[in-house]
C-alpha cells in the first residue's frame, strides 16, 4: 500500500487565507546569492512551514551585496505573500541571528578554478567560527540550523562548536540534495517516477567520497501495493556500485560545467524539504539523509563528526536509522569518507588556531611598537565575514 505524504501545502492559494499565528522567524544567509532567490519564494509562500504559518525573513548577506539584498526585498514586497509577516535585510550576523527559530546557513565563499577542498575549507571556517559565535549570543536556545555552504559537514561542525549553548542536536548539513540526485538516478534507470524510489541513503560526506546507498531502498508498483527492492528491480550490481556512484558524487561538478554556474533551483528544493521534513517529520516507514552529530550512532561512525546518515523524524526530532546491515563494500565506502571527515576536522581547527595566533602575534607587534592598531569590533568582524 502506497503511504500518503504528511499534510503539507503545495499551492500559494493555500496560503492566501489570513493567519493568526504568531510568526516565526528565519534567517537566511547568502540571501542575495542564487539558491536564496529560489528559497526564498518556497519560504514565504508557505510550501516550507504551512500554509497558516507567518514568518519573518532575516536576510544576511555581505555589504558588497547590499544593493543586490535590497532588490531581493523588494521583489518579496512586490509577491505580497500573505504569510510573510516581514523582512529584516542586514550585513550584520548579530542582527541576523536574533531570536531566530531557523538559520538557513547558504552563504560561503565559493570554489573558484583550481581550488583544492583543503582551500576552500579554509576560506570558509573563519566564517562560520564567527557565525557560530554570533548564533551562540543572540538566537533561541531551540535554533534549528541547516548549513549549505561547501565544505558543508565541516563548515556545520565548527558553527556547532562555537555555538556551545546550543545543542549539536540542532545542526545540520545539506545532504538531501545528493539523495534527492540518487533517487532521480534509480527512477530514471528504472522508467518510473521519482516518488516510486523510496529509503535510498546518502552516508558520510557532501564531497566526492560520500555513499550514496540503494542497498535498503524499495521501488513502489504502479499502483503502490507491491515493494520490490532496489538492487532486485536495478539487477546490476556493476552499476549500482561504478556509474551510478559516481554520477551521483559528481553530479555538482557536472551542472558547473553544462551551466558555468553551481547548483541553484535544485539546492534550494533540497533545503525546503530538508527543513519541511525536519518541521513536520518523515513518512511512517521511511527515511531521508542528513547529515547531523556522529555521537552516539550504532553504525562505529567516531563521535564528534557532521556525518550523513539516513534519519526519520518525529515532533521535530531526528533519530538514526538503527539495524540496516552494511556489506563489506559499504563499509569501505563509510570508512574512506570518514576518513576525509577526520582530515577535514583536523584542517579546520588546526587553521582556526592558526589564525587566533597570527592575531596575537599582531596585537603584541602593536604593543610593542607603541603603533595604535586598528580596533575592529566583533560585529563589524562578523558582518564582513558573512557570506
Amino acid at each position: 500500500m502506497s503511504i500518503p505524504l504528511p499534510q503539507l501545502p503545495t499551492t500559494t492559494a493555500s496560503a492566501q487565507a489570513p493567519s493568526s499565528s504568531e510568526p516565526i522567524r528565519v534567517c537566511v544567509t547568502g540571501a542575495a546569492g542564487q539558491i536564496a532567490y529560489s528559497l526564498l519564494f518556497m519560504l514565504a509562500s508557505g510550501q516550507v512551514f504551512g500554509p497558516h504559518q507567518r514568518l519573518i525573513l532575516h536576510l544576511l548577506d555581505i555589504p558588497a551585496a547590499s544593493e543586490a539584498l535590497h532588490g531581493v526585498v523588494m521583489e518579496l514586497e512586490d509577491c505580497a505573500f500573505p504569510l510573510l509577516a516581514s523582512t529584516v535585510p542586514t550585513t550584520s550576523p548579530l542582527d541576523a541571528f536574533a531570536n531566530v527559530d531557523w538559520a538557513i546557513m547558504l552563504g560561503a565563499m565559493p570554489r573558484r578554478e583550481g581550488m583544492q577542498r583543503k582551500d576552500l575549507l579554509r576560506a570558509n571556517v573563519g566564517i562560520f567560527k564567527a557565525q557560530g559565535e554570533a548564533l551562540d549570543a543572540v538566537a533561541k536556545k531551540s535554533v534549528r540550523v541547516v548549513v549549505v555552504g561547501n565544505p558543508a559537514n565541516s563548515n556545520c561542525l565548527v558553527m556547532s562548536h562555537y555555538a556551545p549553548s546550543i545543542p549539536a542536536q540542532q545542526f545540520s548539513a545539506l545532504t538531501r540534495l545528493d539523495e534527492n540526485r540518487a533517487r532521480s538516478q534509480l527512477a530514471i534507470r528504472l522508467g518510473v517516477p521519482v516518488d516510486r524510489v523510496r529509503n535510498v541513503a546518502v552516508w558520510g560526506n557532501h564531497s566526492n567520497t560520500q555513499y550514496p546507498c540503494p542497498d535498503h531502498g524499495h521501488v513502489l508498483s504502479a499502483d503502490g501495493s507491491t515493494r520490490s527492492p532496489l538492487t532486485a528491480a536495478i539487477n546490476d550490481q556493476a552499476y549500482l556500485r561504478g556509474e551510478f556512484v559516481q554520477r551521483v558524487s559528481l553530479r555538482g561538478s557536472a551542472i558547473i560545467a553544462a551551466r558555468k554556474l553551481s547548483s541553484a533551483m535544485s539546492a534550494a528544493h533540497a533545503v525546503a524539504e530538508h527543513v519541511r521534513d525536519w518541521q513536520v517529520g518523515t513518512r511512517p516507514g521511511e527515511w531521508v539523509s542528513m547529515a547531523v552529530v556522529s555521537d552516539g550512532n550504532p553504525y562505529g561512525v567516531p563521535k564528534d563528526l557532521m556525518f550523513s546518515f539516513p534519519v526519520r523524524i518525529a515532533n521535530g526530532q531526528w533519530t538514526i536509522v538503527d539495524g540496516l546491515e552494511l556489506d563489506a563494500y559499504a563499509k569501505e565506502k563509510l570508512a574512506a569518507t570518514t576518513a576525509e571527515l577526520q582530515e577535514e576536522r583536523a584542517e579546520a581547527f588546526a587553521h582556526i588556531q592558526g589564525l587566533a595566533d597570527q592575531a596575537k602575534e599582531k596585537a603584541a607587534a602593536a604593543m610593542t611598537g607603541g603603533g595604535a592598531a586598528a580596533v575592529v569590533s566583533p560585529a563589524t568582524e562578523r558582518s564582513q565575514a558573512s557570506v
